[in-house]
């Protein structure tokens, strides 16, 4: 039985994809073009078309499609790609599931630590409540259009991932050239907690919670140990052999030059412990911030 995903062309699309193949797993990818293979099969979110023929009798589906946050400053026209990418497409995909007479066991849909807002030096896991903001009233959303599979008995799960570290991309991927140059800062205060996880252990846990029914709900994708926004910057340097600036970047110049994106996205804490995995019996590749800056670097 193929495992479906969204977003397959994507940083943790890829990995995964490549992750299930490299086990003998069938991987069919969601794609919003001619399908190339029968690797592929074609949705189009935006007016609602699926080919549900290829969900028919599907093992499981895993949703990681959506608009990159951080592609560009959030304009209020942005604002309404990042949801109705997320809220839409999600409905979407669950409405064709629903049509299915064979429907897959499991629905894994991506989130974002966000969901938690702006938390400060405060320790949060899955039960803490939503907080304030654009992101985590979008996390809300998204994550509500995936639990409605849960109606029929699809086990559903919410990945609320954190900074990923790859040396491939994302984020990581956008900082790197500042880095080697010398010129990695502190963010605002740099106190605020950065929750991360490495791409490998990103994969790992998904592969985790595919295979594991008793995961369900939110879930934090996160190493055990987040740390602040002034040591990610001090260990990155560190890790390229480069020293960092010895002035922050003042947070009026980062909401100057990028907008909300900025207080929600770089300036916010959100010091995250995925207790769900930990308590599945989840074991980390990476807890400390050099070994894994190393392993992806």
């Amino acid at each position: 039985m193929a495992i479906i995903v969204t977003g397959a062309s994507g940083l943790l699309g890829t990995a995964l994809t490549r992750a299930l193949r490299a086990e003998g797993r069938e991987v069919v990818a969601l794609v919003r073009r001619e399908p190339r293979g029968p690797g592929e099969a074609f949705w189009q979110p935006r007016d609602g078309t699926v080919d549900r023929a290829a969900l028919e009798g599907a093992e499981a589906v895993v949703h990681l499609a959506g608009a990159p946050v951080a592609e560009r400053r959030w304009s209020e026209a942005y604002k309404r790609e990042l949801v109705g990418s997320r809220v839409q497409g999600t409905r979407v995909l669950v409405g064709a599931l629903r049509e299915l007479s064979r429907p897959p066991t499991v629905l894994v849909s991506a989130s974002g630590v966000d969901f938690y807002g702006d938390t400060g030096d405060a320790i949060v896991d899955e039960s803490t409540p939503k907080g304030r903001g654009f992101l985590s009233d979008l996390c809300e959303q998204w994550e509500g259009e995936a639990r409605r599979a849960a109606e029929w008995g699809v086990r559903t799960a919410q990945l609320r991932t954190g900074l990923v570290l790859s040396g491939e991309g994302g984020a990581l991927g956008r900082m790197l050239p500042l880095f080697r140059m010398g010129l990695g800062a502190p963010l605002g205060t740099g106190k605020q907690f950065w929750s991360w996880i490495a791409v490998d252990d990103w994969v790992g846990a998904t592969l985790h919670i595919l295979k594991n029914q008793d995961v369900e709900g939110p879930v934090n994708l996160t190493s055990p140990t987040p740390v602040t926004n002034e040591e990610f910057t001090r260990t990155l340097g560190k890790a390229l052999r480069k020293g960092t600036m010895p002035m922050p970047v003042p947070a009026f110049a980062l909401s100057v030059g990028l907008g909300e994106f900025a207080r929600e996205g770089l300036l916010s804490g959100h010091r995250v412990l995925p207790a769900k995995l930990l308590d599945s019996g989840y074991r980390f590749a990476h807890t400390r911030l050099d070994e894994a800056l190393s392993a992806v670097l």
